[in-house]
């Protein structure tokens, strides 16, 4: 085999890799995080190579001014398609916890979902291109290429996080994920969140899946925003109080609480819950999940019932989809008078390692941490310049 054809036959290995290390890392949920993250590695590995082996043709891409319509756009693409790449390895040790822990530059989980999509879609319109240049079914070709580049995006949008919702289980240790450096604060905030666990009559054989705000920690089912709480807790001491339905709970089915919720939304309902005495307190940290895309009402009953006026309200949502939806619109609506404050949205996957990212915060609030290794408070600088 002469050089020239064993760097093709290199080439055409090299991409089928990479098209499948793709694909394979889209299926996080059954596959894990260190094979994801391994998988990952890999791809990149296959992109340099990939880059190596084409580095004469990436040089002359955009010689020439007379190539068809349909080979220049192919290039476009091909430039595309290599930006987002380079941008998703960033962006993949910016959400790494195993090989990359140290580096957090573009370390957001929902825009570290948005770039996968977005090179899915990008390799599937790729290669569709080159099999449009290359065959002589044009029309053919040009549809297959849409369906596909359809079907990647609701792969990436739609199916994988339908799939880590409702089949990817959490089972945690609680003191590996609650316990660490601790945080006094001069103006101690209460804690207040809800969850599934305490407010839902649940079957025996209830799935701890991300997606249904649950987990379990040494065995024990527990609530997505409860492991939150106990976090804030343990760092900063904290007292805690969970919004606790009085009356009918909610369905043990994720799916037929969600129903529930959907109905309860439609029809602006305030189940009544357990009175939170606030009184006392200048500020209070709110942990929810989205439902609908805003506040359970539970919440809405919580926040209708208490003064918060004059009061510094800080928003944590956790969610499987992204950001606060129009939760913080609606909070503001309902607690009148409160100054309210976006804190952080976090993504389900990555709720059980959140505590540093909350210990961060909770310095911003009064430049004051505890320094283990004196046994002493020291002063920091982060001051009330905290960015998530």
């Amino acid at each position: 085999m002469d050089k020239a054809k064993a760097k093709r036959t290199l080439g055409i290995i090299v991409d089928i890799a990479m098209y499948g290390l793709l694909l394979a890392q889209m299926l996080y949920v059954f596959t894990g995080n260190t094979v994801h993250e391994v998988l990952g590695t890999g791809f990149f590995v296959c992109l340099v190579i990939h880059i190596i082996i084409k580095r004469k043709w990436y040089a002359v891409l955009f010689n020439g001014s007379k190539k068809p319509v349909s080979r220049r756009v192919f290039n476009i693409s091909t430039v595309l398609l290599m930006l987002g790449c380079i941008t998703l390895a960033v962006s993949s040790m910016g959400v790494s916890r195993l090989i990359f822990p140290w580096f957090r530059a573009l370390g957001s989980s929902d825009l570290h979902k948005y770039l996968a999509t977005a090179v899915l879609a990008l390799s599937v319109f790729h290669g569709g291109m080159r099999g449009y240049i290359r065959t002589k079914k044009k029309k053919k070709a040009g549809i297959f290429t849409a369906l596909g580049c359809i079907a990647a995006i609701a792969v990436g949008l739609a199916l994988v996080p339908y799939l880590n919702r409702h089949f990817k289980l959490v089972d945690i240790s609680l003191s590996s994920a609650v316990d660490g450096e601790k945080v006094q604060l001069s103006d101690k905030p209460l804690v207040v969140y809800f969850t599934r666990v305490g407010n839902t009559d649940f079957e025996d054989d209830v799935d701890a899946v991300s997606g249904a705000s649950l987990l379990l920690a040494d065995g024990q089912l527990m609530g997505n925003d409860q492991l939150l709480a106990e976090m804030i807790k343990n760092a900063a001491d904290c007292e805690t109080k969970a919004i606790t339905l009085t009356g009918k709970k909610y369905p043990s089915s994720y799916g037929s609480t969600v129903t529930v919720a959907g109905k309860e939304l439609h029809s602006d309902a305030r189940p009544e819950i357990e009175p939170i005495d606030v009184s006392g307190y200048n500020s209070v940290i709110l942990i929810y999940p989205l439902w609908w895309g805003t506040v359970p009402m539970p919440v809405a009953t919580f926040l209708e019932n208490n003064d918060l006026s004059g009061k510094k309200l800080y928003l944590i949502a956790t969610q499987g989809s992204s950001g606060f939806g129009s939760s913080t619109k609606d909070i503001r609506k309902m607690a009148k008078g409160a100054d309210v404050e976006e804190v952080m949205s976090i993504y389900c996957d990555d709720i059980p390692y959140s505590r540093d990212k909350l210990v961060k915060w909770l310095e911003s609030l009064n430049k004051i941490s505890y320094d283990k290794s004196n046994d002493s408070y020291i002063t920091n600088d982060i001051g009330n310049d905290w960015h998530e």
